[in-house]
Parts: C-alpha cells; sequence; structure tokens
C-alpha cells in the first residue's frame, strides 16, 4: 500500500533543509510514524499551521523507506487554546514527551494514541495538578511496568507502607525501606489513578500528594526509558 490515510496526533516537529519539516505523528492504527511534510515552512504554505505540536488531525500519507511524506492534511482539533496559557502549554509537552518515549516506529499502539488523546482533551477542559502524572502512569500499566501499591514489595506486608521503590517496582515497609518516602496521601491517590478511579483522582486540588505523585511518575518514566524527561526541567525552571 503506497498511500495511506489515518488519524493522528502531532508529537513533535524539526526543521529539514530549506522549507521542509520532520513531522513525528502518533497515528492511531499505524502507530508512530515519521514524515516530511513539503515546503510547509514557506510562508505559502496552507498546512503548516495544521502540523504544530499537540493538534488531532486527519493525514494522508505516501509510504516511504524511512520517511513517509505528508500528502494531505485535515485539522479535527487545535492546539490554540493550550498553547495561550504557559503552565497548560508546559503539561501538553509532557503528555507528548510521554508518549513519544513509549511508543515505537510503525508499531500499532491504538490504546496509547486514545489516552494521549484523551488526555489532550482532558487538559483543553481545564488542567488536573495530576493530569501528566496519571497519563505516564497508565502508559506504565499499559507496558505491564504497573507499581504494586497493595504490599511491601520485599516481605509482602500490607501495612506500615512508608515508601516507594522504583527500581524494586512498588511500595515498601518501613523495615524493607530503601526508595523515597510516600505519604498516605499521595499513595492513595496513585491508588485511585491506577485502580479505576481516575475522574476522582483527577478532580484532586494541588497538594503535596499532588506534587509527590507527579515527581514519582517523571522518576518512573526515565527509569524506564533511561533518559531524562526535557519537559520534567521545563517544569522545574517553571517552578
Amino acid at each position: 500500500m503506497t498511500n495511506y490515510r489515518d488519524n493522528a496526533i502531532v508529537l513533535r516537529t524539526y526543521k529539514l533543509g530549506e522549507a521542509d519539516r520532520i513531522i513525528v505523528l502518533l497515528t492511531e492504527h499505524h502507530g508512530k510514524v515519521r514524515a516530511v511534510a513539503k515546503g510547509v515552512r514557506k510562508t505559502t504554505s496552507k498546512i503548516g499551521a495544521r502540523l504544530e505540536p499537540l493538534n488531532h488531525v486527519d493525514v494522508l500519507l505516501h509510504r516511504g523507506r524511512d520517511l513517509d511524506t505528508v500528502s494531505q492534511v485535515d485539522l479535527l482539533s487545535a492546539s490554540n487554546d493550550l498553547r495561550s496559557d504557559l503552565d497548560v502549554l508546559t503539561s501538553g509537552m509532557a503528555l507528548l514527551e510521554g508518549a513519544d518515549h513509549m511508543t515505537q516506529d510503525r508499531e500499532a499502539c491504538p490504546q496509547t494514541y486514545r489516552m494521549l488523546l484523551g488526555a489532550i482533551t482532558t487538559l483543553a477542559q481545564g488542567s488536573s495538578p495530576v493530569l501528566v502524572a496519571a497519563f505516564y502512569w497508565k502508559m506504565l500499566a499499559a507496558e505491564g511496568l504497573s507499581p504494586e501499591l497493595d504490599r511491601c514489595v520485599a516481605c509482602g506486608v500490607e501495612n506500615d507502607l512508608v515508601a516507594f521503590d522504583i527500581s524494586h517496582g512498588g511500595v515498601q515497609c518501613k523495615g524493607c525501606r530503601s526508595g523515597v518516602g510516600i505519604s498516605v496521601a499521595a499513595l492513595s491517590l496513585l491508588r485511585q489513578i491506577l485502580g479505576g478511579q481516575l475522574v476522582a483522582a483527577l478532580g484532586a486540588e494541588e497538594s503535596g500528594a499532588t506534587s509527590e505523585v507527579t515527581a514519582l511518575a517523571t522518576r518512573a518514566m526515565e527509569f524506564h526509558n533511561e533518559r531524562r524527561l526535557r519537559s520534567n526541567a521545563m517544569f522545574e525552571r517553571r517552578r
């Protein structure tokens, strides 16, 4: 099949030559795709603005050996509102970076696509202090990397759970503690995120617990992907 059409979310772009861009897309049915958009940096381009990160598009692509070519783009939803607030934009870019790190080129990942689209839609409706963290934890869980939250990963006891060790895969009791401390409130919030109560978790007010869960999510993503998240540095600068 030379040409194919799919819905996609624009993850990132970078310059190619004098007028082109390489667009990294997370598609619904074809996984992560890298494609050349020719002439989109020219002021006369009709599709350049449609291929901005966070945009949701319907795209027609011509398959190539290494890079596909963008033939047509229809905008399904734009990211203009997200870009008007720097904090919201930073959260949006963190969502994109996480999805980029957790997906492989041309490997279908419809669940990740749906989760990312849902997270961006939620962000546009009103930011939550744990939205990015929840997205990270749900992606890790989808890859079989969900942490143990109900019993100590070392000895199996179910009480006095006071720490979280990412390298060991979950919570620890006082006697086995080797990770960072975790509060009762943060553990409860993390259980909501991964235990089917995501709506309730997203309604949490900003607090020490939301900060703990976010920090742990970032460390978990960096640990499992073996690379630092650029968006984490953006968060730190904003703080």
